[in-house]
């Protein structure tokens, strides 16, 4: 029987289980990913990095975004971009700071990425992709995976057909496939079905995103698409503890003090990575997502996600935690 909890291989790599942390943009920097890997994680997946950033050295998006913790790996960095001899460099920079795997998103619907011929615009330019696969490879010696959508619209198989190509042209070694249509972004339903054809039809392992927002949604997708393993994204914001209860690490909700505990943890890294200032401000996104963890009503979170620093956000933090709780947590 098929089970998260099993070891598998990407690209020759042994990964410890089946749950992943997806690329998030904006997101997923080296603490996220390593709070990911501190609940169980297998693999974790960076927010997604410009090929041109660093192909031409621009000194934040080294500094910031190349920044891998020695506790998160494996990892794989993703890359974006339109052009095969710019990936191959950036490729290159990416395995020199410590990458396990590069994976390329071909799949990012938003508008400032497509324009430029980069994310899903691939999925209408075949051969600019498999180039593109391939530069990275060539140029960083290590695995490349992609990540693909089915086409740009309801109806199109693009994707599926440019997977095929991927492996057997380019010599990826995984795909990890969001079946829901660029033009839909993250509403409707995933279709798990167009998900475990392409399984059936790659021989390498498919890693199935989209629509994971809990435990029940995460497994359902693995069973019905048969993919090698579920990376999950939006649903693990402010609750790593899914990692933990989709492994079986753990079969209940975090009480309140634990998440606020977590909360000061993230706190602490973000000072770490950005320095208090700039912190304070980057902050103000992930405060909503513990909040709606710990089941706070309007007036309970309200010093939290108004707190205009990190110092704010302490007080407020230490103070939830000696509050009784007035509701149960977000499973």
């Amino acid at each position: 029987m098929r089970s998260l909890t099993s070891t598998w291989t990407l690209g020759g790599r042994t990964i410890a289980n089946r749950v992943v942390l997806a690329p998030l943009a904006g997101i997923g920097n080296w603490f996220v990913r390593l709070q990911a890997k501190r609940h169980g994680a297998g693999l974790v997946v960076s927010e997604m990095v410009s090929s041109f950033g660093l192909k031409y050295g621009d000194p934040r998006t080294e500094r910031e975004f190349l920044r891998i913790h020695p506790e998160e790996h494996p990892m794989s960095v993703q890359l974006f971009g339109h052009d095969a001899e710019v990936m191959r460099v950036a490729a290159g920079k990416a395995a020199a700071a410590g990458a396990d795997l590069i994976d390329i998103n071909m799949g990012c619907p938003v508008k400032k990425v497509c324009k430029t011929g980069a994310g899903a615009a691939l999925l209408d330019d075949h051969d600019k992709a498999v180039a593109i696969a391939q530069a990275a490879r060539d140029g960083s010696g290590l695995p490349v995976t992609v990540k693909l959508r089915p086409g740009q619209r309801p109806g199109e198989r693009n994707g599926v057909v440019l997977a095929r190509r991927l492996v057997e042209e380019a010599g990826v070694a995984g795909i990890a496939f969001h079946p829901r249509h660029a033009s839909q972004q993250h509403k409707g339903r995933p279709d798990y079905a167009l998900a475990r054809e392409l399984v059936d039809a790659l021989e390498v392992p498919v890693i199935v995103s989209g629509g994971l927002s809990d435990e029940d949604a995460a497994l359902h997708a693995f069973d019905e698409s048969g993919a090698a393993a579920v990376m999950l994204a939006r649903g693990s914001l402010g609750n790593p503890w899914r990692f933990e209860r989709l492994l079986g690490l753990r079969d209940t909700a975090p009480t309140r003090a634990e998440v606020c505990e977590e909360l000061l943890w993230v706190v602490d890294r973000c000072e770490e990575h950005l320095g208090v200032e700039r912190a304070g401000r980057y902050l103000r996104k992930f405060y909503p997502w513990y909040a709606d963890t710990m089941g706070l009503t309007k007036r309970e979170r309200n010093a939290l996600v108004t707190a205009p620093t990190t110092a704010d956000a302490r007080r407020a933090v230490r103070g939830l935690a000696t509050l009784p709780r007035s509701s149960g947590p977000v499973s």
